[in-house]
């Protein structure tokens, strides 16, 4: 068992420069407190406020990464600390690189037979049929700009006019828009802490999905766990979990996003290799499920780092 001596200085990485800084600062507190609280000797470290070279010059031993979005959760972060041998928590460079691109997720969870919604991918400035589009994918669709997070830039389309405003708005945060068949069933998301994957979270809310608000504002949003599976479903969806999140090179920790379609199918959304670390959090809260705290967890997180 690792003691607080056994990890030195470390950083606990937050904040930085992405749209999604804002629960990044959040997230990054919240595990800054729990690393203290058990005699970590570690400290914040805001990449916009200062140069990573910082992390040498102070002389940290290994970073606890909670950079969520672009330059922390697309592999540029995780190499950076590679070229400075600074040990840090998560999944390499090319799992997170690739977990970033929603596009390429889903090429490779395809390849390997797992099963995802039927998309089309929209490059800007590339003509688009829309009405024909819409029609090819159901009537009702979602999309999502390529390489973002935490919902954002993401909106419903149910018509021609529609998709081409929704395109527009994924294309304002990514050169790629994914547009996805539109799935009605119940949501899912799956965290993996090393090789365990812990009880599935069923996401109720009221909006009409699982935005930004309803993830972080809203007071309605509801989340079960148990999710209300039988044993051989909530197997099932573990077990696609961890497939997925090894498809795409995942270690250390992360989240598995799915829905059902309305035959009530499994199909993969995305991974998330630096979920949300908040008070409303899923990770913690499915880690809550089978007894671990919220210390025990970040702890268990830090162990799983790379040396």
């Amino acid at each position: 068992m690792a003691t607080s001596k056994d990890f030195g200085k470390v950083a606990v990485l937050f904040g930085g420069d992405s749209a999604e800084r804002d629960v990044s600062l959040r997230s990054g507190q919240a595990v800054l407190a729990a690393l203290q609280a058990q005699g970590i000797n570690a400290y914040g470290f805001d990449p916009a406020e200062q140069p990573l070279t910082g992390l040498v010059d102070q002389h940290f031993d290994r970073a606890f990464i909670v950079l969520h979005g672009r330059g922390g959760e697309d592999g540029t972060i995780q190499g950076a600390l590679q070229y400075l041998g600074v040990p840090y928590t998560g999944s390499g460079v090319l799992g997170c690189a690739l977990a970033m691109d929603k596009v390429r997720t889903k090429r490779v969870w395809q390849s390997t037979g797992l099963p995802v919604a039927q998309s089309a991918v929209i490059v800007r400035g590339k003509p688009v049929d829309w009405a024909s589009m819409i029609e090819e994918l159901g009537g009702k669709v979602m999309v999502k700009p390529a390489q973002e997070g935490s919902s954002i830039g993401m909106s419903p389309a149910r018509n021609a006019a529609e998709l081409e405003q929704a395109v527009a708005l994924a294309h304002k945060y990514d050169q790629e828009a994914l547009v996805e068949s539109w799935l009605s069933g119940p949501e899912y998301t799956v965290s993996i802490v090393g090789d365990q994957a812990l009880p599935a979270i069923r996401v109720q809310s009221t909006h009409e999905f699982y935005d930004y608000d309803a993830k972080y504002q809203a007071g309605d949003t509801q989340y079960h766990c148990p999710a209300g599976l039988c044993e051989l479903e909530e197997r099932a969806l573990e077990q696609l979990a961890v497939s997925a999140f090894r498809a795409v090179g995942g270690k250390g920790w992360g989240r598995i996003d799915v829905m059902c379609d309305q035959e009530g199918n499994f199909k993969l959304l995305e991974a998330n290799m630096v979920p949300g670390m908040t008070t409303k959090s899923l990770v913690p809260m499915a880690a809550k499920a089978v007894g671990m705290s919220f210390e025990q967890l970040v702890l268990r997180i830090l162990e799983l780092s790379e040396v």
